[in-house]
């Protein structure tokens, strides 16, 4: 039987991977016009890595933040679990908007740029989210 507190690990690394190689898609779109299945594989990917993300933000809140700390470690996970919420809502936010696009089919215009400037600041997010919860891990060894 598996641990609760190995679920968080778990399921981290999906999300992360699906929403930056979604973004990477999207940035090749947006260079080479020409391959609108890059931008609908973005779009899916996106789509999957937001869920993703909601489940690793729900077993990071509610499973594995009861772990206690203290001095720096505490102060670490303090900016994991703030870095997380910002990431969680990003992509929310990014993904709402770009789906918002497509049912109106208006993804092709100007305003594909707004998604896509979000899903920037999420992947960003994400990666600091990430260094702070292997800081954790790799100098803490918090969950180990």
């Amino acid at each position: 039987m598996i641990p609760a507190s190995h679920f968080h690990p778990l399921s981290v690394h999906f999300p992360i991977a699906l929403i930056t190689i979604g973004f990477l898609f999207d940035l090749v779109y947006l260079w080479y016009k020409k391959e609108p299945c890059m931008s609908k594989t973005g779009y899916y990917l996106q789509i999957l890595g937001m869920l993703g993300a909601i489940a690793a933000w729900g077993t990071g809140y509610f499973i594995a933040g009861s772990t206690h700390m203290e001095g720096e470690a505490m102060e670490i996970k303090e900016q994991h679990e703030l870095m997380a919420t910002i990431s969680l809502v990003s992509i929310i936010v990014a993904t709402l908007a770009r789906i918002i696009l497509v049912y109106q089919k208006t993804e092709n215009t100007f305003y594909k740029y707004i998604p896509f400037g979000l899903s920037v600041l999420s992947v960003i997010f994400i990666t600091i989210t990430g260094f702070l919860g292997g800081k954790l891990v790799i100098d803490f060894m918090i969950g180990i």
